[in-house]
């Protein structure tokens, strides 16, 4: 058997020599191999595909109805009947930023428009009205509040009955409470009948479904709208789009 030569067993050495000599002087180093990823888990996914879908939401454009450009602002809450009607009022003042629809003053946690409807948790359907003390004061948001709606009537706004539909101000503050109260006494004047409005701290706001939300604006030709929201507008003086 021929042995191998001296110069073939030193090549291989000399050439991985050469090599590091070579990354020494380049900064660089020989190549790593990939680690091995660690799986990751069903629970792990989920939560990342959800943060993914938060994100994503919260780069979408709200809707140029009910939210505005906004400063200081305060928060004032009013169930007026059914929720469609006043927020089509309210989102026609200036000054108003923004409104959503839901239910407060009730027992049970999370109800649905179903729920509500049935008279047995407790709840009014309501709005909840961001907006901007310096061009509307809540003095004059609560003018507005006793005008878009018959106070007088307990439980019931037009065909509507039920306590869902009961008229209340939900306060936030002994300052929003003592302020409802002088806007009842000055619409004293403008109703005949005794004011039965509820006065109450406000509690916990629970949303309403996606559906109910800017509902007269995305459903004019719904029937019922039709029939109630365009001559209440007009007799406030408020029959043109929001501002």
């Amino acid at each position: 058997m021929t042995k191998p030569s001296r110069s073939s067993l030193w090549a291989p050495l000399i050439s991985l020599l050469c090599a590091c000599h070579l990354a020494s002087c380049t900064g660089s180093s020989p190549a790593q191999p990939a680690p091995h990823e660690k799986p990751i888990s069903p629970a792990v996914a989920q939560q990342t595909a959800a943060s993914e879908r938060n994100v994503e939401a919260k780069t979408q454009p709200e809707n140029s109805v009910n939210n505005k450009s906004q400063g200081a602002t305060e928060t004032a809450t009013f169930g007026a009947g059914c929720f469609w009607c006043i927020e089509a009022v309210l989102q026609r003042i200036d000054g108003v930023i923004k409104i959503e629809s839901g239910y407060m003053g009730g027992l049970a946690t999370q109800p649905t428009y179903d729920n509500v409807c049935s008279g047995t948790t407790g709840h009014a359907e309501v709005v909840r009205v961001q907006f901007d003390p310096a061009k509307l004061p809540y003095e004059k948001l609560c003018d507005w509040f006793f005008l878009a709606h018959d106070p007088t009537t307990k439980n019931r706004q037009g065909n509507d009955q039920g306590t869902q539909y009961r008229s209340v101000v939900f306060y936030y503050s002994d300052a929003q409470q003592k302020a409802a109260l002088a806007a009842m006494e000055r619409a004293k004047s403008h109703w005949s009948a005794p004011i039965v409005t509820e006065f109450t701290a406000a509690t916990t706001f629970w949303l309403a479904e996606g559906y109910h939300q800017n509902y007269f604006n995305n459903n004019p030709t719904n029937s019922y709208c039709r029939a109630l929201i365009p001559p209440k507008l007009k007799k406030l003086g408020l029959d043109s789009p929001p501002k």
